[in-house]
């Protein structure tokens, strides 16, 4: 009997702990984000904004020795650029101090090649100050990129380089005011100008910039930052792997402290990691970084920008978003009109929580105790909420609508403060009686944001299926967000047919060709249609159901390519290089094959002006080409050299290239593929175009 009373009173004494255990906030899982990462993460969305010297170039990169008195922008306003930003919902701005070619948008002190040399209010002009200034005017938060590259600097590659790097940091870390973020681009070594030297410098980005006291520097002139760096090194933040404006639909806030980041952990990060490296997601409204003004018919749409949106504050990171800024010194007013009805799109999507007033109730409650219970995931405070007791990883929480209600977006964070937890759940809805899964997804981090066609239902369930410790849920939202259509795409094969597509079903597609805007009084599209010589060509997607319309797509077409032809090769899956499909793509492989010249027969002679390249548009292919030479013929026997350079940064935005030069009359081209991204003897084309005069 004694023993007996001693079994039971142990057993309801470790009852009694564990209750009072569970009765205690949940201990941390796995790492957590610093106060500063903390921060940072609830800014969201904020904005780059790139110009410089190349900005007068048409150049993506500048060499270093483009002429400082280039830069003269008459116009310049960056109140125009924070105000932009302050109205679309932005939370900060992070301004490109100085880019690969070494030109300081500041006076620094170190270096001539800098705005206070340049004509721009002659010579007393401050870019960054009156970035500081506008940002401080407008609420916003500042942020400098400053490229550890420098093709200008005679010493770039050598030790005393590293001295003259500390000293801008520190100019820029000291002079503008609190800085939220420092972004170190990964572009390090290569051809340059180099003080006149115009050769090639190679360093090894792992241990040339001496980054841990780099960041001791850092951390010692601004404590609230965080540091982005892609140059070799962890920061608080980690590039995602791709400039096209999304991360992984699993994405851990997580990687290792030490050892090798492939592509995969960048995009998905690293479920066992031991250090929290959050995603930025960086992409620009434009293909490209810096001003061109043949994109100006390229800036992306809203329902691009909400696509954006989706798949990168959506999915656990946050969205830089850059504006090229233009020689004037101004945003494009596309791009405002743009970015404004983007701000104004995602603040309409998320203005009603349809569970603000419903009631909730969880399959489980920490320790039964209404501080962890299933009404603190909907009580719209980011410091409260629900959370089982240690042992359990899976549960639900059913919230009731009080009536039938239509909705098509579903939001759910966790309390990250305590880690990142969750491995899988799904979304339900009770729809005439039947629970019927309408989403399912796996990570959730500081905010996941699912889409799926609209449900009308009155109760909705979101079951975390699998978790790496008891959940810990501090919001969920239920949305009925306006649905946009999709610009259309436009393309022509080569034997001048032109095609309409869209990812949007049952819209049907109005154009015209003569440059108009089109409406419901244009020309129907049925099927693809003949549109020979140069032209544009306008188009709407339109629902006949909602009577909406798609933004305008707009692609300017020149002459067909009907009667090219790919000569010297044996090859007939050569003709992919022209057949009007980005999707399809050629390889030319073999032992020391470049450089490698590819030859195109036009039919006829026509007044050449450039050219257009699109490499393979898949991630993986090695045959991506990065520097070049461009040659016109009249009779495929006496060339001449019109054109060569590099394709700046075409590795991480693999866009369309276009390069011009002055018109020659020519019926042969050819495009000779010098280097590729991974150094090896591959080269490849998915599509090859011209401009002509």
């Amino acid at each position: 009997m004694k023993r007996f009373l001693v079994v039971g009173t142990v057993g309801l004494f470790s009852f009694i702990i564990m209750s009072c255990q569970q009765n205690k906030s949940p201990e941390p899982c796995g790492p957590i984000p610093s106060e500063n990462q903390m921060q940072w993460q609830e800014m969201e969305y904020y904005a780059f904004v790139h110009f410089s010297l190349n900005t007068y170039t048409d150049q993506s990169w500048g060499y270093g020795n483009e002429d400082v008195k280039l830069f003269n922008p008459e116009k310049a306003d960056c109140r125009q650029w924070a105000r932009i930003c302050k109205e679309a919902g932005m939370k900060g701005i992070i301004i490109t101090a100085k880019h690969h070619c070494g030109f300081c948008l500041w006076p620094s002190e170190y270096t001539a090649y800098s705005v206070k040399n340049a004509p721009w209010k002659d010579g007393n002009g401050d870019m960054v100050r009156e970035m500081a200034d506008a940002c401080k005017e407008y609420g916003l938060k500042l942020g400098i990129y400053l490229s550890p590259w420098d093709r200008n600097h005679p010493d770039y590659g050598k030790p005393e380089y590293i001295t003259y790097f500390r000293n801008q940091l520190t100019e820029l870390l000291t002079n503008y005011g609190e800085i939220f973020e420092v972004w170190f681009d990964g572009a390090n070594g290569g051809d340059g100008y180099y003080g006149g030297a115009n050769e090639t410098r190679k360093i090894d980005r792992t241990t040339y910039y001496d980054w841990k006291n780099t960041y001791t520097l850092i951390r010692k002139l601004q404590p609230n930052i965080v540091i982005w760096n892609d140059g070799g090194d962890r920061g608080d933040l980690r590039w995602v792997g791709t400039e096209e404006g999304f991360v992984g639909e699993t994405n851990w806030s997580l990687l290792n402290d030490t050892g090798e980041v492939t592509w995969s952990m960048l995009h998905y990060g690293l479920e066992t990691g031991n250090a929290w490296v959050p995603a930025e997601v960086n992409t620009s409204i434009r293909p490209e970084w810096f001003y061109h003004p043949v994109e100006d018919s390229k800036v992306k749409t809203v329902p691009q920008l909400m696509e954006t949106y989706y798949n990168a504050i959506g999915r656990n990171g946050t969205l830089l978003l850059n504006f090229p800024i233009m020689p004037n010194g101004l945003i494009h007013p596309t791009d405002e009109k743009m970015a404004l009805e983007f701000g104004k799109a995602v603040k309409e999507s998320f203005a009603v929580n349809l569970v603000e007033k419903a009631r909730a109730e969880a399959s489980h409650v920490r320790g039964n105790d209404k501080r962890f219970g299933a009404t603190k995931a909907i009580d719209g405070n980011k410091d409260t909420y629900w959370a089982t007791d240690d042992s359990i990883t899976k549960a639900s929480l059913t919230i009731d609508l009080g009536k039938p209600t239509l909705f098509n977006r579903f939001l759910v964070q966790e309390y990250i403060p305590l880690g990142q937890r969750v491995k899988a759940f799904t979304f339900e809805a009770l729809v005439d009686g039947n629970w019927k899964e309408v989403a399912k997804a796996t990570t959730i981090g500081y905010k996941r944001l699912l889409r799926f066609p609209s449900v009308k239902a009155t109760k909705v369930r979101f079951t975390i299926t699998d978790s790496k410790g008891c959940p810990v849920i501090s919001n969920i939202g239920v949305y009925n967000a306006p649905v946009f259509l999709n610009t259309p795409s436009i393309a022509r094969n080569q034997a001048g047919e032109v095609s309409l597509t869209t990812n949007d079903i049952g819209p049907v597609f109005y154009y015209t060709t003569d440059g108009s805007e089109p409406t419901t009084a244009s020309n129907l599209y049925h099927y693809p249609f003949i549109a020979d010589g140069k032209v544009e060509i306008k188009a709407i997607a339109f629902d006949p159901a909602s009577g909406k319309s798609s933004p305008v797509g707009t692609e300017k077409l020149d002459i067909s390519r009907k009667d090219w032809r790919i000569i010297g090769i044996d090859d007939e899956s050569a003709s992919k290089i022209l057949d009007g499909n980005t999707a399809t793509v050629w390889h030319k492989r073999g032992e020391k094959i470049l450089p490698f010249g590819l030859v195109v027969d036009l039919g006829n002679n026509f007044m050449v002006g450039g050219f257009k390249y699109l490499p393979d548009q898949n991630k993986w292919s090695s045959g991506i080409i990065t520097n070049y030479r461009f040659y016109v013929s009249s009779d495929n026997k006496s060339w001449k050299l019109v054109s060569e350079g590099e394709f700046s940064n075409i590795k991480n935005n693999p866009v369309w290239q276009i390069r011009t030069f002055a018109p020659v009359n020519a019926r042969y081209i050819k495009l000779k593929a010098l280097k590729n991204t991974q150094g090896d003897d591959v080269a490849g084309f998915a599509e090859i175009d011209l401009v002509t005069k």
